[in-house]
């Protein structure tokens, strides 16, 4: 097995270095016969050859991105050593100059929001939050809407709560209101899973989201971002509503069967026992909505004029990094009233190895971003080809719904896609930037299939077949997505 596996990392690093070849000898060759458009072409293979390598190699995508990136630079003819600013003449940035910026300045702006968004998410799953907040949306739309209500709950815990983790999280309960109410088990699941889905690639708590409105300049925006994700997640939501209704009807899986023993499903009661004490209502959403009214009031204390230290202090306590800060203090509160503070250390532990995956690829999107803007192929894409302008935000729509479909991820496909679009949106107001975020998302959850470590988690934790998971979950996502690019679109028109 060793043996194979080396092979393996063998036969991955040749092809990579032969991706790496092609992009050079063809740049090289176009760059001879048709120098007008080979920077042009050379961002084209570029792409192209990054999406060979993370859809049919596997190779990590920190590596693929990083690694085309640097083949990118040089093809692309960025210098190889800067040139030091002297006598009034500017700094140049040589390759690795460009590379260190790409890469430090997603940790300078980003870094510890991530980190602290998602540390607010593992505690509130730990501490019973999350299942308090469940059960608070089950009494408001109503047990006799329990596909609607998991719909609805799954699209506010994955706020702050990784998708994956909330499906673990709630599912017990879904399943417990399944044996209880005898409501289809696809539907329930499917619409769970794709009110988590929307949230985690919508909603700036998580990374996906957070990653690409810092990437387009919207690290100020963050309240505005979720108020616009709101509104286009609704049609989303209504759509997919309808059809996991229709799916319910149609496919029945091993729960609905009753083929999974009854005492494997959890009641209310047990799965509450679990946790010992659940917080109440308001504490259990306090790290979710503390980030999010600091974020409001700081721009208001200019709007209001305010001033001295009152403004300062509101304007501080606003900053995205403090306002997570903030929400992480209560977040520690809700374990201290759950009496589960012995668990913060290792959930922080599980938090940074969660996380340094996830901005490392990060890093590694700012790099080709900085790549694009220092080759000049952003402005001469701009002058020369009107493409991308004629699709407008159906194009990073469709380029996040290429590479999210073709390698699984959802975060990959918004890092990769806010880094291919950043350097175009420059001349874009900030609605237009959030609505590209928007689009992003959407995009990026077009297709969950086998290849999505999701569809796994929502197929087997719900007792339905491969089969089953893609006529129910991965159709729903589909229509999820497409039912909010619509909702973006029409937005756009009305606000543009």
């Amino acid at each position: 097995m060793a043996v194979n596996n080396g092979l393996l990392n063998i036969t991955k690093t040749k092809s990579v270095l032969v991706a790496a070849a092609i992009i050079v000898a063809a740049a090289a060759a176009v760059h001879f016969l048709l120098p007008g458009i080979s920077l042009v072409f050379m961002f084209v293979l570029a792409i192209v050859v990054m999406f060979l390598v993370l859809a049919k190699i596997r190779l990590h995508p920190f590596l693929a991105i990083l690694g085309v990136s640097v083949v990118f630079g040089i093809a692309a003819g960025i210098p190889l050593t800067g040139t030091p600013g002297v006598d009034g003449a500017p700094e140049i940035l040589g390759l690795p100059g460009v590379i260190g910026l790409g890469f430090s300045g997603i940790f300078t702006s980003l870094g510890m929001v991530v980190i602290f968004g998602v540390l607010i998410g593992a505690v509130l799953e730990t501490s019973g939050a999350a299942i308090k907040i469940a059960s608070m949306i089950i009494k408001l739309v109503g047990k006799k809407s329990p596909t609607l209500s998991f719909m609805v709950m799954g699209w506010i815990v994955s706020i702050s709560v990784y998708c994956d983790s909330g499906f673990v999280a709630l599912n017990p309960l879904r399943r417990s209101m399944v044996k209880r109410t005898g409501v289809s088990s696809v539907a329930t699941a499917a619409g769970l899973g794709t009110g988590l889905y929307l949230s985690h690639v919508l909603v700036p708590f998580a990374p996906g989201p957070l990653i690409a409105a810092d990437r387009l300049g919207l690290g100020g925006h963050l309240p505005l971002i979720m108020l616009v994700a709101a509104v286009v997640s609704i049609p989303a939501l209504i759509g997919a509503y309808f059809y996991t209704i229709y799916i319910g009807k149609k496919r029945k899986s091993k729960e609905d069967l009753k083929v999974i023993r009854d005492d494997t499903v959890q009641s209310y009661t047990k799965l509450v026992s679990k946790y010992k004490k659940l917080p109440n209502g308001l504490l259990a959403l306090t790290p979710i909505l503390v980030p999010i009214l600091l974020m409001i009031l700081s721009p208001m204390a200019s709007v209001a004029g305010w001033t001295g230290f009152i403004k300062d202090t509101v304007i501080f306590l606003g900053t995205p990094i403090i306002a997570m800060a903030a929400g992480v203090v209560f977040a520690v509160i809700l374990l201290v009233v759950t009496k589960k503070t012995g668990d913060f250390n290792p959930i922080t532990e599980n938090t940074l190895k969660t996380v340094g995956p996830t901005l490392c690829i990060t890093g590694a999107g700012g790099v080709f971003g900085e790549v694009i803007l220092a080759s000049g192929v952003a402005g001469l894409i701009a002058e020369n080809m009107g493409a991308m302008h004629s699709l407008g935000l159906f194009f990073p729509f469709l380029f996040a719904a290429l590479i999210k479909t073709a390698q699984g991820s959802s975060a990959v496909a918004m890092v990769m896609t806010a880094g291919v679009i950043y350097p175009f949106a420059s001349d874009l107001s900030v609605m237009m930037s959030v609505l590209t975020v928007m689009a992003i998302g959407a995009g990026s959850m077009i297709v969950s299939h086998a290849n999505d470590s999701y569809f796994w988690t929502v197929a087997r934790l719900s007792g339905m077949s491969p089969r089953q998971a893609y006529a129910s979950h991965t159709v729903t996502s589909l229509v999820g997505s497409v039912c909010c690019m619509i909702a973006i679109f029409v937005f756009s028109l009305v606000v543009g």
